[in-house]
Protein backbone atom coordinates (compact mmCIF):
# COMPACT_ATOMS: atom_id res chain seq x y z
CA UNK A 1 0.00 0.00 0.00
CA UNK A 2 1.08 3.70 -0.69
CA UNK A 3 1.03 5.09 2.32
CA UNK A 4 -0.16 8.50 1.37
CA UNK A 5 -2.82 7.86 -0.90
CA UNK A 6 -3.83 4.95 0.74
CA UNK A 7 -3.82 2.77 -3.06
CA UNK A 8 -2.65 -0.10 -3.65
CA UNK A 9 0.77 -0.32 -5.26
CA UNK A 10 -0.32 -2.39 -8.18
CA UNK A 11 -3.19 0.13 -8.72
CA UNK A 12 -1.15 3.13 -8.84
CA UNK A 13 1.59 1.19 -11.35
CA UNK A 14 -1.48 0.64 -13.78
CA UNK A 15 -2.37 3.89 -13.50
CA UNK A 16 1.05 5.43 -14.30
CA UNK A 17 1.74 2.65 -17.18
CA UNK A 18 -1.65 3.96 -18.54
CA UNK A 19 -0.72 7.24 -18.28
CA UNK A 20 2.68 6.78 -20.28
CA UNK A 21 0.65 4.81 -23.36
CA UNK A 22 -1.49 8.04 -23.23
CA UNK A 23 1.34 10.47 -23.18
CA UNK A 24 2.99 7.94 -26.14
CA UNK A 25 0.02 8.16 -28.33
CA UNK A 26 -0.36 11.78 -27.89
CA UNK A 27 3.49 12.06 -29.21
CA UNK A 28 2.65 10.76 -32.19
CA UNK A 29 1.05 14.31 -33.33
CA UNK A 30 4.18 16.47 -31.56
CA UNK A 31 7.31 14.40 -31.78
CA UNK A 32 7.36 12.46 -34.75
CA UNK A 33 5.43 14.64 -37.41
CA UNK A 34 8.28 15.29 -39.43
CA UNK A 35 9.71 11.64 -39.05
CA UNK A 36 6.85 10.13 -40.42
CA UNK A 37 6.47 12.45 -43.38
CA UNK A 38 10.00 11.66 -44.62
CA UNK A 39 9.26 8.64 -46.75
CA UNK A 40 7.18 11.11 -48.71
CA UNK A 41 11.45 12.69 -50.33
CA UNK A 42 13.74 10.39 -48.91
CA UNK A 43 14.55 8.34 -52.07
CA UNK A 44 14.16 11.26 -54.61
CA UNK A 45 16.32 13.30 -52.71
CA UNK A 46 18.81 10.37 -53.10
CA UNK A 47 18.49 9.07 -57.13
CA UNK A 48 17.16 13.06 -58.59
CA UNK A 49 19.97 14.22 -60.55
CA UNK A 50 22.14 10.90 -60.71
CA UNK A 51 23.28 9.29 -64.35
CA UNK A 52 21.38 6.40 -65.52
CA UNK A 53 23.69 3.74 -64.11
CA UNK A 54 23.30 4.93 -60.66
CA UNK A 55 19.47 4.01 -60.74
CA UNK A 56 19.66 -0.19 -60.86
CA UNK A 57 18.40 -2.74 -58.37
CA UNK A 58 21.63 -3.33 -56.54
CA UNK A 59 21.86 0.90 -55.94
CA UNK A 60 18.09 0.56 -54.63
CA UNK A 61 18.55 -2.16 -52.29
CA UNK A 62 21.89 -0.36 -51.03
CA UNK A 63 20.13 3.03 -50.41
CA UNK A 64 17.65 1.04 -48.17
CA UNK A 65 19.83 -0.90 -46.32
CA UNK A 66 21.71 2.31 -45.53
CA UNK A 67 18.30 4.16 -44.39
CA UNK A 68 17.30 0.90 -42.15
CA UNK A 69 20.80 1.37 -40.79
CA UNK A 70 20.88 5.30 -40.06
CA UNK A 71 17.50 4.82 -38.65
CA UNK A 72 18.70 2.22 -36.30
CA UNK A 73 21.85 3.73 -35.51
CA UNK A 74 20.63 7.39 -34.84
CA UNK A 75 17.07 7.49 -33.79
CA UNK A 76 16.83 3.81 -32.01
CA UNK A 77 20.01 3.55 -30.65
CA UNK A 78 21.27 6.36 -29.77
CA UNK A 79 18.28 8.47 -29.22
CA UNK A 80 16.08 6.18 -27.76
CA UNK A 81 18.90 4.35 -25.79
CA UNK A 82 21.29 7.08 -24.81
CA UNK A 83 20.29 10.28 -25.31
CA UNK A 84 16.79 10.55 -24.00
CA UNK A 85 18.76 9.32 -20.53
CA UNK A 86 20.53 12.47 -20.38
CA UNK A 87 17.71 14.93 -19.23
CA UNK A 88 18.13 17.75 -17.36
CA UNK A 89 15.60 17.31 -14.35
CA UNK A 90 12.91 16.01 -17.28
CA UNK A 91 13.87 18.55 -20.18
CA UNK A 92 15.77 17.88 -23.27
CA UNK A 93 17.75 19.84 -25.77
CA UNK A 94 20.84 21.43 -26.41
CA UNK A 95 20.99 23.76 -24.04
CA UNK A 96 19.17 21.21 -20.93
CA UNK A 97 22.27 19.15 -21.63
CA UNK A 98 25.22 21.65 -21.63
CA UNK A 99 23.34 22.91 -18.25
CA UNK A 100 23.57 19.48 -16.66
CA UNK A 101 27.35 19.32 -17.52
CA UNK A 102 27.88 22.70 -15.96
CA UNK A 103 26.15 21.71 -13.10
CA UNK A 104 28.14 18.52 -12.66
CA UNK A 105 31.27 20.46 -13.46
CA UNK A 106 32.50 24.13 -14.14
CA UNK A 107 32.59 24.03 -17.54
CA UNK A 108 30.23 27.46 -17.87
CA UNK A 109 32.27 30.04 -18.60
CA UNK A 110 30.07 32.63 -16.43
CA UNK A 111 29.60 32.28 -12.78
CA UNK A 112 25.71 31.32 -12.68
CA UNK A 113 25.59 29.11 -9.80
CA UNK A 114 25.38 30.98 -6.59
CA UNK A 115 24.77 30.26 -2.99
CA UNK A 116 21.30 30.51 -3.23
CA UNK A 117 20.50 28.13 -6.43
CA UNK A 118 21.89 25.18 -4.05
CA UNK A 119 18.30 25.02 -2.23
CA UNK A 120 16.40 25.19 -5.61
CA UNK A 121 15.57 21.64 -5.94
CA UNK A 122 16.85 21.33 -9.68
CA UNK A 123 20.05 21.65 -8.20
CA UNK A 124 20.07 18.83 -5.69
CA UNK A 125 19.07 16.72 -8.74
CA UNK A 126 21.54 13.78 -9.76
CA UNK A 127 24.47 13.24 -7.47
CA UNK A 128 26.76 15.65 -6.31
CA UNK A 129 29.69 16.47 -8.55
CA UNK A 130 32.32 17.19 -5.35
CA UNK A 131 31.15 13.66 -4.10
CA UNK A 132 31.97 11.90 -7.56
CA UNK A 133 35.50 11.01 -8.91
CA UNK A 134 36.77 13.56 -10.90
CA UNK A 135 36.99 11.92 -14.62
CA UNK A 136 40.17 12.67 -16.90
CA UNK A 137 37.74 14.32 -19.37
CA UNK A 138 36.47 16.10 -16.63
CA UNK A 139 39.64 17.47 -15.05
CA UNK A 140 40.90 18.20 -18.52
CA UNK A 141 38.09 20.68 -19.68
CA UNK A 142 37.78 22.67 -16.27
CA UNK A 143 41.22 23.40 -16.63
CA UNK A 144 41.63 24.24 -20.33
CA UNK A 145 39.39 27.65 -21.27
CA UNK A 146 39.69 27.03 -24.91
CA UNK A 147 37.85 23.53 -24.70
CA UNK A 148 35.40 25.01 -22.58
CA UNK A 149 34.86 27.58 -25.21
CA UNK A 150 34.47 24.88 -27.84
CA UNK A 151 31.77 23.31 -26.03
CA UNK A 152 29.83 26.19 -25.95
CA UNK A 153 30.13 27.28 -29.71
CA UNK A 154 29.08 23.05 -30.13
CA UNK A 155 25.52 24.05 -27.82
CA UNK A 156 25.59 26.82 -29.96
CA UNK A 157 25.95 25.68 -33.19
CA UNK A 158 23.15 22.51 -32.27
CA UNK A 159 21.27 24.67 -31.27
CA UNK A 160 21.24 26.58 -34.28
CA UNK A 161 20.74 23.63 -36.36
CA UNK A 162 17.50 23.14 -34.11
CA UNK A 163 16.21 26.01 -35.30
CA UNK A 164 17.05 26.08 -39.10
CA UNK A 165 15.79 22.69 -39.03
CA UNK A 166 12.40 23.86 -37.65
CA UNK A 167 12.15 26.26 -39.68
CA UNK A 168 12.93 24.35 -42.94
CA UNK A 169 11.40 21.18 -42.23
CA UNK A 170 8.06 22.06 -42.22
CA UNK A 171 7.67 23.96 -45.22
CA UNK A 172 9.72 20.64 -47.22
CA UNK A 173 7.06 18.23 -45.69
CA UNK A 174 3.68 20.45 -46.31
CA UNK A 175 5.51 20.70 -50.27
CA UNK A 176 6.13 16.86 -50.09
CA UNK A 177 2.73 16.30 -49.33
CA UNK A 178 0.39 18.91 -51.28
CA UNK A 179 2.94 17.85 -54.48
CA UNK A 180 0.90 14.44 -54.40
CA UNK A 181 -1.77 16.70 -56.71
CA UNK A 182 0.64 16.60 -59.16
CA UNK A 183 0.55 12.83 -59.56
CA UNK A 184 -3.81 12.64 -59.31
CA UNK A 185 -3.13 15.36 -62.28
CA UNK A 186 -0.59 13.18 -64.09
CA UNK A 187 -2.17 12.96 -67.59
CA UNK A 188 -2.62 16.66 -67.46
CA UNK A 189 1.20 17.24 -66.92
CA UNK A 190 2.03 14.05 -69.25
CA UNK A 191 0.59 15.70 -72.08
CA UNK A 192 2.11 19.54 -71.44
CA UNK A 193 4.91 17.80 -71.80
CA UNK A 194 4.70 16.04 -75.61
CA UNK A 195 2.86 19.23 -76.47
CA UNK A 196 6.35 20.63 -75.82
CA UNK A 197 8.09 18.71 -78.30
CA UNK A 198 5.76 19.52 -80.99
CA UNK A 199 5.35 22.78 -80.98
CA UNK A 200 7.75 25.74 -80.17
CA UNK A 201 4.70 27.99 -79.60
CA UNK A 202 3.56 25.90 -77.14
CA UNK A 203 6.53 25.67 -74.82
CA UNK A 204 6.24 29.15 -73.33
CA UNK A 205 2.46 28.19 -72.30
CA UNK A 206 2.43 25.28 -70.70
CA UNK A 207 5.70 26.05 -69.03
CA UNK A 208 3.56 28.66 -68.20
CA UNK A 209 0.82 27.03 -66.93
CA UNK A 210 3.16 24.55 -64.87
CA UNK A 211 4.43 27.41 -63.10
CA UNK A 212 1.17 29.18 -62.25
CA UNK A 213 0.03 25.56 -60.68
CA UNK A 214 3.56 25.15 -59.04
CA UNK A 215 2.83 28.62 -57.71
CA UNK A 216 -0.81 27.24 -56.34
CA UNK A 217 0.60 24.32 -54.55
CA UNK A 218 3.14 26.62 -52.89
CA UNK A 219 0.30 28.93 -51.71
CA UNK A 220 -1.60 25.51 -50.29
CA UNK A 221 1.71 24.98 -48.72
CA UNK A 222 1.56 28.69 -46.91
CA UNK A 223 -2.19 28.24 -46.20
CA UNK A 224 -1.77 24.64 -44.42
CA UNK A 225 1.50 26.22 -42.68
CA UNK A 226 -0.16 29.36 -41.26
CA UNK A 227 -3.05 27.12 -39.98
CA UNK A 228 -1.08 24.49 -38.28
CA UNK A 229 1.34 27.46 -36.44
CA UNK A 230 -1.73 29.66 -35.76
CA UNK A 231 -3.10 26.45 -33.89
CA UNK A 232 0.62 26.31 -31.39
CA UNK A 233 -1.36 28.46 -28.67
CA UNK A 234 -3.49 26.58 -28.06
CA UNK A 235 -1.15 24.12 -26.37
CA UNK A 236 0.74 20.50 -26.67
CA UNK A 237 -1.88 18.66 -25.37
CA UNK A 238 -4.93 20.13 -27.85
CA UNK A 239 -2.45 19.82 -30.89
CA UNK A 240 -1.54 16.34 -29.28
CA UNK A 241 -4.87 15.26 -29.40
CA UNK A 242 -6.03 16.74 -32.72
CA UNK A 243 -3.20 15.62 -34.76
CA UNK A 244 -2.02 11.72 -32.78
CA UNK A 245 -4.86 10.09 -34.49
CA UNK A 246 -4.13 12.00 -38.28
CA UNK A 247 -0.71 10.54 -37.74
CA UNK A 248 -1.89 7.03 -36.49
CA UNK A 249 -3.53 7.22 -39.86
CA UNK A 250 -0.86 7.77 -41.62
CA UNK A 251 1.53 5.50 -40.31
CA UNK A 252 -0.67 2.68 -40.50
CA UNK A 253 -1.40 3.01 -43.54
CA UNK A 254 2.35 3.69 -45.20
CA UNK A 255 2.78 0.39 -43.32
CA UNK A 256 -0.11 -1.65 -44.82
CA UNK A 257 1.27 -0.03 -48.04
CA UNK A 258 4.86 -1.05 -47.31
CA UNK A 259 4.15 -4.70 -46.62
CA UNK A 260 2.42 -4.94 -49.90
CA UNK A 261 4.84 -3.48 -52.16
CA UNK A 262 7.21 -5.45 -50.54
CA UNK A 263 4.92 -9.06 -50.85
CA UNK A 264 4.14 -7.93 -54.67
CA UNK A 265 7.04 -5.91 -56.06
CA UNK A 266 9.99 -7.90 -54.47
CA UNK A 267 10.29 -10.29 -51.51
CA UNK A 268 14.20 -10.21 -52.07
CA UNK A 269 14.71 -6.92 -50.48
CA UNK A 270 14.63 -7.87 -47.02
CA UNK A 271 18.36 -9.02 -47.54
CA UNK A 272 19.20 -5.56 -47.69
CA UNK A 273 18.96 -5.71 -44.15
CA UNK A 274 22.54 -7.04 -44.46
CA UNK A 275 25.14 -4.00 -44.08
CA UNK A 276 26.91 -6.00 -46.81
CA UNK A 277 24.54 -4.32 -49.60
CA UNK A 278 25.67 -0.56 -48.11
CA UNK A 279 30.01 -2.06 -48.85
CA UNK A 280 28.54 -3.13 -52.73
CA UNK A 281 26.37 0.04 -52.91
CA UNK A 282 29.80 2.30 -52.29
CA UNK A 283 32.03 -0.13 -54.59
CA UNK A 284 29.72 0.62 -57.65
CA UNK A 285 28.71 3.58 -57.42
CA UNK A 286 32.17 5.47 -55.72
CA UNK A 287 31.29 9.24 -55.78
CA UNK A 288 28.00 9.35 -56.53
CA UNK A 289 27.39 7.40 -53.88
CA UNK A 290 28.78 9.42 -51.17
CA UNK A 291 27.19 12.60 -52.70
CA UNK A 292 23.59 11.16 -52.37
CA UNK A 293 24.29 10.61 -48.39
CA UNK A 294 22.83 14.21 -48.23
CA UNK A 295 18.93 12.44 -49.55
CA UNK A 296 20.14 9.38 -47.09
CA UNK A 297 20.29 11.66 -44.16
CA UNK A 298 17.04 13.13 -44.83
CA UNK A 299 15.28 9.81 -43.21
CA UNK A 300 15.99 10.91 -39.99
CA UNK A 301 14.19 14.85 -40.33
CA UNK A 302 13.19 15.57 -36.71
CA UNK A 303 14.72 13.39 -34.85
CA UNK A 304 15.71 15.66 -32.70
CA UNK A 305 12.63 16.46 -31.76
CA UNK A 306 12.40 13.30 -29.39
CA UNK A 307 14.83 15.36 -27.26
CA UNK A 308 14.05 18.51 -27.16
CA UNK A 309 9.94 18.16 -26.62
CA UNK A 310 10.69 15.89 -23.77
CA UNK A 311 9.69 18.41 -21.37
CA UNK A 312 5.96 17.66 -22.72
CA UNK A 313 6.50 13.99 -22.82
CA UNK A 314 8.32 11.49 -20.68
CA UNK A 315 11.51 9.77 -21.84
CA UNK A 316 9.19 6.00 -21.52
CA UNK A 317 6.59 7.32 -23.89
CA UNK A 318 8.72 8.87 -26.43
CA UNK A 319 10.66 5.27 -25.79
CA UNK A 320 7.31 3.12 -26.25
CA UNK A 321 5.91 5.10 -29.15
CA UNK A 322 9.29 4.97 -31.08
CA UNK A 323 10.41 1.20 -30.71
CA UNK A 324 6.82 -0.52 -30.60
CA UNK A 325 5.43 2.15 -33.64
CA UNK A 326 7.23 4.81 -35.61
CA UNK A 327 10.07 2.43 -36.26
CA UNK A 328 8.36 -0.58 -37.24
CA UNK A 329 6.45 1.61 -40.26
CA UNK A 330 9.11 4.03 -41.00
CA UNK A 331 11.14 0.63 -42.10
CA UNK A 332 8.24 -1.41 -43.55
CA UNK A 333 7.44 2.07 -45.50
CA UNK A 334 11.09 2.25 -46.71
CA UNK A 335 11.48 -1.25 -47.66
CA UNK A 336 8.18 -1.34 -49.54
CA UNK A 337 9.41 1.48 -51.60
CA UNK A 338 12.52 0.24 -52.25
CA UNK A 339 11.14 -2.64 -53.33
CA UNK A 340 8.69 -1.13 -55.72
CA UNK A 341 11.63 1.43 -56.87
CA UNK A 342 13.78 -1.90 -57.72
CA UNK A 343 10.87 -2.95 -60.68
CA UNK A 344 10.17 0.47 -61.84
CA UNK A 345 13.22 2.25 -61.52
CA UNK A 346 11.33 5.30 -63.86
CA UNK A 347 9.56 6.19 -61.08
CA UNK A 348 12.17 7.47 -58.84
CA UNK A 349 10.73 11.52 -59.06
CA UNK A 350 7.60 10.77 -57.76
CA UNK A 351 8.46 7.24 -55.94
CA UNK A 352 6.03 7.48 -52.65
CA UNK A 353 2.84 8.10 -54.64
CA UNK A 354 3.35 5.71 -57.76
CA UNK A 355 4.40 2.82 -54.95
CA UNK A 356 0.45 2.78 -53.38
CA UNK A 357 -1.70 0.09 -55.55
CA UNK A 358 -4.57 1.35 -57.40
Amino acid sequence: MDLESGAPTSQLSWVNFSRTLMLAYQSFGVVYGDLSTSPLYVYSSTFNGKSQKFHNEDTIFGAFSMIFWTLTIIPLLKYVFILLSADDNGEGGAFALYTLLCRHAKFNLLPNQQESDKEISAYKYGHSSQSDAASPLKVFLEKHKMFRTALLIIVLLGTCMVIGDGVLTPAISVLSSVSGLLVIDKKFTRGVSILIFRESSIRISSFLISCSFAGELALLACVILVGLFALQHYGTHNVAFLFAPILTIWLVSIFVVGLYNTIYWNPKIVRALSPYYILKFFNDTHKQGWMSLGGIILCTTGTEAMFADLGHFTAMSIRLAFAFFIYPCLVMQYMGQAAFLSKNLDSIDSSFYDSIPG
